[in-house]
């Protein structure tokens, strides 16, 4: 159960700092921020937090694939980290992008991704 908390964390962790890397150059530019970075400037300092990201992303697979001792398989650890990506991102989108609404087919593909979580960690017969 520890080891099941802990990679979890580390997911969690690692999407939030993803999150920034892939879209928290677009806040810097709408507050004005980076709006004269040229692109390679944007770039790097997205790969910069990307690498953060890296630090936690990587301990979290290895601590938790099954063939490493942990809790899951490869599949469900990609499944689980999806599902935490698209959560991370539909917080982070609310509190920092105000312009973007959740609408109900955002809660409907959210669902069916909790349904393949469900359906990856189904029992094998």
């Amino acid at each position: 159960m520890k080891t099941t908390i802990i990679t979890i964390l580390l997911l969690i962790i690692s999407n939030v700092f993803m999150t920034i890397a892939w879209y928290g150059h677009l806040k810097l530019e709408t507050t004005g921020i980076s709006k004269n970075w040229p692109l390679y400037v944007v770039i790097l300092v997205s790969w910069g937090i990307a690498l953060i990201e890296y630090c936690f992303m990587i301990p979290a697979n290895k601590i938790g694939y099954a063939e490493n001792g942990g809790p899951f398989t490869l599949f469900q650890l990609k499944v689980i980290q999806e599902v935490i990506t698209l959560t991370v991102f539909t917080v982070m989108a609310m509190f920092f992008f105000s312009g973007e609404k959740l609408h109900w087919n955002h809660i409907a593909a959210f669902f069916c991704l909790v349904g393949a979580v469900v359906f990856v960690f189904w029992p094998q017969k």
